[in-house]
């Protein structure tokens, strides 16, 4: 079916505020989405359907059936393929005056610069700290408005951060309301979420772009949105500027931006899921191995022997028996790994492996 501009974008140029100017400039605006799960996706489809011009999409991963609830533009189908080409071709499919492609890809400190050099703005739809301080500050350097978006179960967190004033300087930025990248914080498939916090913290960062791109209303500058969806309230925190350009500088210079759900893992810290059942199904090995979830409240279809959580870990809470065999289980594998790492950096002669792709391959 052929359509027109102006009979897709209908309702929204019939406002005053918007006009056919707003379309124009919502048109002629390119976005980088990093991200394309249950922030990203919506993200990205309703800027695509309010008539950005170009988008482009960033993500490594693959559709999980574990996300179908909560990121609602894959499919059945779509479970195992990559989650930027499926969003692009459902963008693609939809939208006419959309220019989309993709990057299947993690952020990395290499990559970041040249992954925002032709955004006008850069959209933090990740579940991953060290990236969004990644984005964070490659934005602040290269002077890129970076719409922020996070969740934490029933609470949301948006903001626009380094937007341009009228006086020529920046607005805050992440940094200014978080100056430390907090480590015990769990991500939603640590803690759990809810759909609906998802898909309105999703919404609200489309709202940021869109005012930003048109000039019309006031953007979250110099102030963070908490929502809780429980209760249905929300305050807004006001940020001060407290760290300079030259500061960011220099942590960028140092800072490794590590993440190990985008690290290739070492197999030789690694358990087959089939030798794991085989474990767990024969009474005598069975005996010989300790497992432990590093997870809180992890429900899996077997025994766990003890819960140790990554921050006890790394509070040195857990120190292993010497000729004991430890698996460390979690959803993924990717906590599992982590925790394994950190272990066998204190205890490198300790008897640990973590259980590849986690209790999802059960």
């Amino acid at each position: 079916m052929k359509v027109t501009k102006e009979q897709l974008f209908k309702r929204q140029i019939t406002l005053s505020e918007i006009g056919n100017e707003g379309q124009q400039k919502l048109q002629g605006a390119s976005v980088l989405v990093v991200g394309c799960g249950g922030l990203g996706s919506p993200i990205a489809v309703q800027l695509a359907a309010s008539g950005i011009g170009k988008i482009h999409l960033v993500d490594f991963d693959v559709v999980d059936i574990t996300n179908l609830h909560r990121q609602v533009f894959y499919s059945l189908d779509d479970v195992g393929k990559s989650k930027a080409k499926c969003l692009s071709n459902f963008i693609q499919q939809r939208t006419p005056f959309t220019e989309v492609s993709f990057s299947n890809t993690s952020v990395t400190k290499t990559n970041v610069f040249e992954l925002i050099l032709e955004a006008d703005v850069v959209i933090d739809g990740t579940d991953s700290l060290p990236t969004k301080y990644l984005l964070n500050d490659a934005c602040v350097l290269k002077e890129k408005p970076l719409v922020y978006g996070s969740l934490y179960k029933f609470d949301g967190y948006v903001a626009s951060y380094n937007l341009l004033m009228k006086d020529g300087s920046y607005s805050t930025n992440l940094r200014d309301a978080f100056p430390i990248m907090a480590t015990d914080i769990p991500n939603c498939e640590e803690a759990g979420t809810l759909n609906s916090i998802v898909s309105l913290i999703a919404t609200q960062q489309v709202n940021e772009v869109l005012k930003i791109v048109t000039g019309v209303g006031k953007p979250l500058s110099n102030e963070l949105l908490v929502y809780n969806s429980l209760h249905n309230s929300q305050l807004k925190m006001k940020l001060q500027s407290s760290i300079s350009k030259k500061e960011i500088e220099s942590i960028f210079e140092s800072e490794t931006y590590f993440d190990a759900s985008c690290e290739v893992q070492n197999p030789d810290w690694l358990m087959s899921a089939n030798e794991f059942k085989k474990i767990i199904l024969d009474t005598e090995r069975s005996r010989s191995v300790e497992i432990i979830s590093v997870l809180e409240n992890l429900e899996t279809p077997f025994d766990v022997n003890q819960t140790f959580t990554i921050s006890q870990l790394e509070q040195n809470e857990f120190t292993p028996i010497q000729n004991q065999n430890y698996v460390l289980v979690c959803k993924k594998g990717l906590t599992s790994y982590k925790a394994t790492k950190l272990l066998k950096e204190k205890f490198p002669e300790a008897k640990i492996l973590s259980l590849s792709g986690g209790i999802n391959t059960f």
